[in-house]
């Protein structure tokens, strides 16, 4: 279940539609949330809505599964699982990283102008310097 809850509420939305959510993220205006289903291997969207609630869920891929997401200056989406694989916001990918080990669990921006990737692993951490900036 993904729980959301509203600045000034005191209870919670539920998403309880998917197996097992596992990665979030938002894009910077707040306007769209992504959510992957690792138990279902799919990635979702919603719009949302002014007063925060979650409208119109779409599939945005299906048959990846993804643990850590995060977001670039450009709107693409970074999926962690096996490597970090990169989509735009269409939905079509564009790239993907290969990391020399099973499972790759997170991966944001960070460094001083959030340009390095940093990807959490099963053994490892791993930096990219990017030619994009992260937005988180």
């Amino acid at each position: 279940m993904v729980f959301v809850l509203m600045k000034g509420k005191s209870k919670p939305i539920v998403l309880d539609s998917m197996v097992r959510p596992n990665g979030i993220v938002g894009t910077p205006d707040g306007k769209q949330l992504y959510v992957s289903d690792i138990g279902d291997s799919k990635i979702y969207k919603y719009t949302i809505k002014p007063n925060g609630l979650l409208a119109n869920r779409q599939l945005f891929i299906a048959n990846t599964s993804a643990d850590g997401i995060t977001l670039d200056e450009q709107g693409n989406l970074y999926l962690a699982g096996k490597g970090i694989s990169i989509y735009n916001s269409k939905g079509g990918q564009i790239a993907h990283i290969d990391i020399p080990e099973p499972w790759s669990a997170n991966v944001c921006f960070g460094g001083k102008n959030r340009d390095v990737l940093f990807i959490t692993a099963s053994k490892a951490i791993y930096t990219l310097k990017m030619n994009v900036r992260g937005v988180e």
